[in-house]
């Protein structure tokens, strides 16, 4: 029988504690957002106040000193940090969701990742863009993941590989658990938008990864997890909808930022050239856009939050959340990406062209809104084909991930 060394406990803090923590780091993240994005990496002063505030311990078990918080609170943090830099919340999400994906394996590989650190991070990807030979006790792996986001300020990754039989013929698709000193990080992100993400390729040569640090997808997309602490409501969430969902949290975190933004703006006397109007705020064009730009925001949290209910509740019953109920959670991820652009959008018309000097944050808001909320994962089409299918009973999809 194997035993594990026991990990000190930390006391998990309440929702709204976690999302406090969250706004009381908006002014050190808008100070440095300039400087992460032209880093093309999170200032390491953010790192440290987020590590410090917990909020990269969201979803780490309690038997480590995590939060173990439920998705609605993920979401609510994740949100809020958007509100001062993007990047900085599409980090601290990357690696909250991976954090999450480590607490479906075996309390083995779980030990290993966190039992001597317990605020250790992990970073991943889950495309299966690698190569694998079978060996005794596990897998070797050789290949190359894209747009690691986090993976500069991660001790662990996990990344997509196929899993093959000792004559190499593929059986599965897994999940490969990897410390960090195992892999090298290529400088590739070189992008319009998150730039400070710093969403490199990582690389694996020939990198032996054994069998209890090898999560099945196949299996883990039906609610089979590996994990033996089955009582642990968190780790009993869906698989895709997670995976989703988390993603569109920093969009409406950004549309919520350029609000804050434009109705400062508007609020000193922000005036429209060429027209009679000293004061843009008594434009009723300018009313009534901000009043549809919020309502949009609103709208995009409601859907946001009503998924992230639906994960914690079908969790929390001990049933696996039903196909139709997956695919809409996708369709809603798409959806809160679509409304959030659209009210940034209205936005940028109330503040003009001048929204676009580089000297002026907005458009680094746009930037980032533009680029994480075209994730592949997030794709609205692709998410309204799928759950149109499921709507119609058509069991043929167009992806696994649902």
């Amino acid at each position: 029988m194997t035993t594990f060394a026991s990990t000190p406990q930390k006391t998990a803090a309440s929702a709204a504690a976690l999302k406090e923590a969250a706004t009381e780091l908006l002014p050190l993240l808008k100070d440095n957002a300039a400087r992460t994005e032209a880093d093309r990496r999170v200032a390491e002063e953010n790192i440290e106040a987020l590590a410090d505030a917990g909020l990269f311990r969201l979803t780490v078990p309690k038997r480590f000193g995590g939060h173990e918080a439920g998705f609605r609170t993920f979401l609510e943090v994740s949100s809020e940090l958007a509100r001062g830099c993007g990047s900085t919340a599409w980090v601290t999400t990357l690696v909250n969701v991976c954090n999450w994906m480590v607490a479906l394996y075996p309390e083995r590989a779980q030990q290993e990742v966190w039992g001597e650190n317990p605020d250790a991070r992990v970073c991943g990807v889950l495309a299966p863009s690698a190569t694998s030979r079978a060996v005794e006790g596990g897998l070797v792996v050789t290949g190359r993941w894209g747009f690691a986001s986090g993976s500069l300020h991660s001790q662990w990754a996990t990344v997509g590989i196929p899993v093959v039989d000792a004559s190499g013929q593929q059986t599965d698709q897994g999940a490969a658990l990897i410390p960090m000193s195992d892999l090298t990080i290529e400088d590739t992100w070189y992008v319009a938008g998150m730039r400070g993400t710093g969403s490199n390729t990582l690389v694996a040569d020939e990198v032996f990864v054994p069998e209890h640090r090898i999560l099945s997808v196949t299996r883990g997309v039906q609610g089979d997890y590996p994990t033996e602490h089955k009582d642990e409501s968190l780790y009993r969430s869906a698989l895709v909808p997670v995976l989703a969902l988390v993603l569109a949290g920093p969009q409406v975190g950004l549309a919520q930022a350029g609000m804050d933004m434009v109705t400062t703006s508007l609020a000193k006397g922000k005036g429209i050239s060429y027209t009679f109007y000293d004061r843009a705020a008594d434009a009723p064009s300018t009313q009534i856009q901000l009043a549809d730009a919020a309502q949009l925001i609103d709208t995009a949290r409601l859907h946001l939050m009503r998924a992230a209910d639906d994960i914690d509740t079908w969790a929390a019953r001990g049933e696996y959340m039903p196909f139709e109920t997956r695919a809409r959670v996708r369709m809603d991820t798409g959806y809160v990406a679509r409304r959030s652009r659209e009210a940034l959008g209205l936005l940028l018309s109330i503040q003009g062209a001048g929204s676009f000097a580089e000297a002026n944050p907005l458009q680094r808001i746009w930037r980032d809104q533009e680029t994480g909320s075209r994730h592949a994962v997030i794709n609205p089409a692709i998410a309204g084909e799928l759950y149109g299918r499921a709507l119609l009973g058509i069991e043929e999809q167009v992806t696994p991930l649902i």
